[in-house]
Formats: C-alpha cells, structure tokens, sequence
C-alpha cells in the first residue's frame, strides 16, 4: 500500500492507524497546491478531489475520504482492535466519533487554515472550533482515556490529529483540559510517534 499525506494534515490519522495495525506500506507526500507528490507523480491523477489522504491498495485501487480509508485499515487486522466489531453499538459509537470529527470539528477548522479568510472570518471559526471542542471535552470529563470504552481506535487518530490542529493556529487547548490531556496521552503513544517522525513533526 501507500499512502499520499500531507505533514501534519487529516491524512496523519490514516499514517498512524498503518502503524497501529503494522501494515506493510510506503509514503508519499503530496503538495496540494502544485498537485505534485514528491516523487513526481500528478496528484490530480491520483485523486481528482486534490485532497489527503489517498490510500493506493496493493491492487492498484485508490481509497480517499479519510473516515472511509480509517475504517478500510482497521478492517485489515481485526487483532490490532483499531475498530469493534461491525454490528455492536461500540462500533457505531466509533463511526459516530468519527463522522462528528469529519463533518463538525475538522470542517470548522478550514477558515483558520484559509489564506484569503478574512480576520473576521477567522476569529468566527474559532468561536466556532470553541463550541466543537466544548462537546469533545464533555465527552472526555467522564475520565474516560479513549473516546469507546477506553480503547484506542481509529476515531481517536482522527481526534488526535484534528485537536492537536489548535497548537498551530492560535487556539489555547488548555482551556478544554479533558482534551488537552487526551492529545498528550494519544501523543505518547509509540506508533503516533513513528508516524509524527515520518512526516517531520517531531524529533
């Protein structure tokens, strides 16, 4: 397999859940503004949607949208229990973690990432991220370490990746401390680590 990503990007999520799971698979990081790939590939033929992550299978699919290729990797070795099984409500609290990160927190963020968004329009997307980490730490001030009983899953990647997002752009995570602990805990971990190292995030 292989894995097109951008540092830092959702595509981390997926980077870690290989890890997680120790897949065979190689990187490739991609400039989404040029639509290149560091070895020279043309993104957009690899991905009209012009977005990480992508996930090249070992026959030759391409497997986008980040939730759906979380899902497709923990599928891969149930052993690695990244996701419960298909059918319990575990499991759908794991999709509904994930559609809310998908569609609600990651997707409040993009103003912040934005280079023609305004100051206005920024400082409405924190608000706006404030209001989405407030029902994340509610979630978390169970004491609960993971989001499904208390058991990393690839739900907890994508939260991971997203939260951490707040480091870079302004925004005090202490300020929800459940998640700000759920970020240093998640951050801790070995595979997160490799991944992190991989795409030049840390040491």
């Amino acid at each position: 397999m292989k894995l097109y990503y951008k540092p830092g990007a959702c595509s981390l999520a997926s980077h870690i859940a290989l890890h997680e799971i120790g897949a065979k698979f190689d990187i490739d990081q991609v400039d989404t503004q040029a639509q290149k790939t560091e070895t020279g590939g043309d993104f957009a033929d690899i991905n009209p949607k012009g977005v990480v992550p992508a996930l090249k299978l070992d026959n030759g699919e391409i497997l986008t949208e980040g939730a759906a290729i979380l899902q497709y990797i923990a599928e891969q070795n149930p052993a690695a229990d990244l996701a419960a099984k298909a059918g319990t409500m575990a499991r759908a609290r794991v999709q509904e973690h994930l559609t809310y990160v998908s569609s609600e927190l990651h997707k409040s963020f993009g103003p912040l990432f934005a280079p023609s968004a305004t100051d206005e329009e920024k400082d409405a997307a924190r608000k706006t991220v404030g209001k989405k980490l407030d029902y994340v730490n509610s979630i978390l001030a169970d004491g609960r370490r993971y989001l499904v009983d208390n058991k990393f899953t690839i739900a907890d990647a994508y939260l991971f990746v997203v939260a951490n997002w707040s480091n870079f752009i302004g925004i005090d995570l202490n300020k929800w401390s459940h998640v700000a602990d759920f970020v240093k805990r998640v951050s801790s971990r070995e595979k997160v680590q490799l991944a992190m190292k991989a795409e030049g995030l840390s040491g």
